[in-house]
């Protein structure tokens, strides 16, 4: 559970830092150039600790991976943030746990306790009308869009996970990078502006952070916290997200960090709190 907080905790920075990167460049460049980025680090991993390549077998679930967490959770949520505001996006992304738990139990029949579902339908009820009451009580273009980008996100956690059990962690997320790499690349250089140049310190501090923390190193730690605890019971830990990324969002854009949102806080903790007690077998 610890590993894996550490993992989002890094991922909570992702939409904070994202809203300022968008002020300077491209939704589709960011998304693709931070991807690419990683990439190359992760070669350089690779070609270091001579990790073996991947089989046969495993390369369709790095396909999945990379469908996920390289392309899907970067695109939607990058282009989410050029119109919406990482707060409303922290809460609506509250969904992930329960969704990671559900596509865990359909591909990998996971088998949480009925007081196991209850405190995960619990938690993610919280954030979803906490999400509601925010935003007047309906769902915009952008909410969709955080959806999307959550749902894909937990397909490349259930995969990665899973992968994680029999591979070192590093060398998963290394290769779903590595394999996506050409694509990338090209479309990196297609949506590259020449006076991204100049976009200033904070705009590449902010990129730099997106490539190397959100795309890299904080699936060192998530995916190690997933393959240790299983799916199901560590993909709670998720439900402090929104919450971490509320105070980021306080602390890096100035946005307000109001009573509703520590109780909030304090409740859905709670539910993570009393998720690890309850009982899960795999089948």
């Amino acid at each position: 559970m610890l590993i894996g907080f550490i993992g989002i905790l890094i991922f909570s920075l992702t939409l904070p830092v994202t809203k300022i990167a968008v002020l300077s460049f491209d939704p589709y460049f960011i998304a693709f150039g931070r991807a690419t980025l990683a990439a190359v680090v992760a070669l350089a991993y690779l070609i270091y600790k001579k990790e073996p390549m991947p089989t046969r077998a495993d390369f369709t679930k790095f396909v999945v991976i990379a469908l996920g967490v390289v392309f899907g959770f970067p695109i939607f949520t990058t282009v989410a943030m050029t119109e919406g505001s990482s707060s409303h996006g922290a809460v609506i992304l509250g969904m992930m746990p329960l969704a990671t738990t559900v596509i865990g139990v359909i591909r990998f029949k996971e088998r949480p306790s009925l007081g196991f579902w209850l405190v995960s339908l619990l938690g993610a009820s919280l954030v979803v009308i906490y999400a509601l009451l925010k935003s007047s009580g309906s769902f915009t273009y952008v909410d969709a869009l955080l959806v999307l980008g959550g749902i894909c996100a937990c397909a490349g956690y259930v995969e990665g996970g899973e992968l994680s059990r029999k591979m070192n962690p590093r060398s998963v997320i290394s290769w779903a990078l590595v394999i996506s790499l050409p694509i990338n690349l090209v479309v990196s250089y297609v949506t590259f502006d020449p006076q991204y140049i100049n976009a200033g310190p904070i705009a590449w501090t902010s990129f730099i952070y997106l490539s190397l923390f959100s795309m890299y190193i904080g699936f060192f730690f998530w995916y190690e916290g997933l393959a240790i605890g299983g799916i199901a019971r560590v993909s709670q830990v998720q439900l402090t997200q929104p919450f971490c990324t509320l105070i980021a969002a306080s602390v890096l854009l100035g946005d307000s960090l109001t009573i509703m949102n520590l109780v909030f806080a304090f409740l859905v903790i709670a539910t993570v709190i009393l998720g690890k007690k309850m009982l899960v077998k795999r089948v």
